[in-house]
């Protein structure tokens, strides 16, 4: 009988679990800030917006899903007043999903959230770990983003 080898987490679960670990913290101090009409899935569309909007299409692409999946959470999100479809300037016939200032209301509740966060991994760590980290994965974006 052969002793089973334990592998290492290979880098994809090292990044993958407290990826979700974090969603999970920011969807919780959502709903105990009183926005409950929201899912876990509907984040994504709050994570890869930046400041002036986003077309559907672009937002589904960084979202990794597609862009049926993103129009519906998009749909949700529009119908609770988070989000607003806007003309896009460069090209009237195309639309912009934006922020409304209830969706900005989440963006400041999640970004206290993951303060949160980063405050107890860097109790949990140290400072110079937590640096190090950060540095990393800010090398690492760098790296793939091209």
């Amino acid at each position: 009988m052969s002793e089973e080898i334990s592998q290492p987490r290979m880098i994809g679960a090292l990044l993958r679990i407290p990826f979700q670990a974090t969603t999970a913290w920011v969807y919780d101090g959502l709903v105990a800030a009183g926005y409950d009409d929201l899912s876990p899935a509907q984040l994504s569309v709050f994570q890869h917006m930046p400041p002036g909007g986003i077309r559907l299409t672009d937002l589904a692409e960084a979202a990794q899903i597609t862009k049926q999946s993103m129009g519906y959470l998009v749909d949700h999100l529009e119908r609770r007043g988070y989000v607003e479809r806007v003309p896009d300037p460069a090209d009237r016939r195309a639309k912009i999903v934006r922020l409304t200032d209830r969706g900005r209301d989440v963006e400041t509740v999640a970004r206290g959230v993951l303060r949160d966060v980063e405050a107890e991994w860097t109790n949990h760590l140290g400072v110079a770990r937590m640096e190090a980290l950060r540095s990393a994965l800010a090398d690492l974006v760098r790296l793939s983003e091209g």
